[in-house]
């Protein structure tokens, strides 16, 4: 159990996202230490002084932010900002339209283009699962290892489907070791955590109302209950 908050990346990357929530971000971040955290990208900067001093909590950036169709020279912009900013990790979405009309090449040009700014800073490939067969994910998933990603992850969290368990074994066993796994999107309890931690994940993007309902679950099954509180009321989301 002790585990679980340094297997999560906290996001509040939703259009209607406020000042604070993303206060109640690093409120929430500096109580549990979650690895990592993620807001759009215009308030990124804003998440990176607020985590200033905190050394073992990172701030990642996003990259063609949620639809990945933006041009590959528009991926590297922004995952160039990011890196200037003080984003230690990034997510980029892969573009989903090309990997359904089966353009490999073009695929891992465009995964590639973004690995290759970010140098040493890993990169997670966001394939966007909900809209894909389970054929295409496994083809997703063996593009990004081949583009050079550190992680395959499932979604945005803008989906109307949530991940499933058994997309993380598909995952898993298409790409072995060879990267690891972040599952995002519908994870709202700690007994989905376990059961893909199970499966092969790794990593988890948690939106803020659901990783509250889960670290208050971690407290209680650790007897340590106590009386905060986040200061402000959070939208629900995948």
């Amino acid at each position: 159990m002790l585990h679980i908050a340094r297997s999560v990346d906290v996001s509040a990357v939703r259009t209607d996202v406020t000042m604070e929530e993303l206060k109640s971000v690093i409120q929430a971040c500096k109580r549990y230490r979650f690895v990592c955290a993620f807001a759009m990208p215009c308030y990124t900067e804003l998440l990176i002084k607020g985590l200033a001093g905190e050394p073992d909590i990172a701030v990642g950036g996003v990259v063609g932010f949620p639809s990945g169709a933006d041009t590959t020279s528009i991926k590297v912009q922004t995952a160039r900002e990011m890196l200037a900013l003080g984003c230690e990790e990034l997510d980029m979405v892969v573009n989903v339209g090309a990997l359904k009309s089966g353009l490999r090449q073009w695929v891992v040009d465009d995964i590639r283009a973004v690995v290759d700014e970010a140098g040493e800073v890993p990169v997670k490939s966001i394939l966007e699962t909900a809209c894909l067969t389970d054929d295409e994910i496994a083809l997703g998933a063996e593009l990004a290892v081949s583009a050079g990603v550190r992680f395959v992850k499932t979604g945005t969290g803008w989906a109307n489907k949530p991940t499933k368990v058994e997309t993380i074994r598909l995952i898993k066993k298409t790409i072995g070791d060879s990267a690891l796994i972040k599952a995002a999107g519908g994870v709202h309890t700690l007994d989905t955590i376990l059961a893909m931690m199970d499966a092969g994940c790794s990593r988890f993007g948690v939106s803020l109302r659901s990783i509250w309902t889960i670290m208050r679950e971690v407290d209680a099954r650790l007897g340590r209950l106590d009386n905060f509180e986040l200061e402000a009321a959070v939208g629900d989301d995948y």
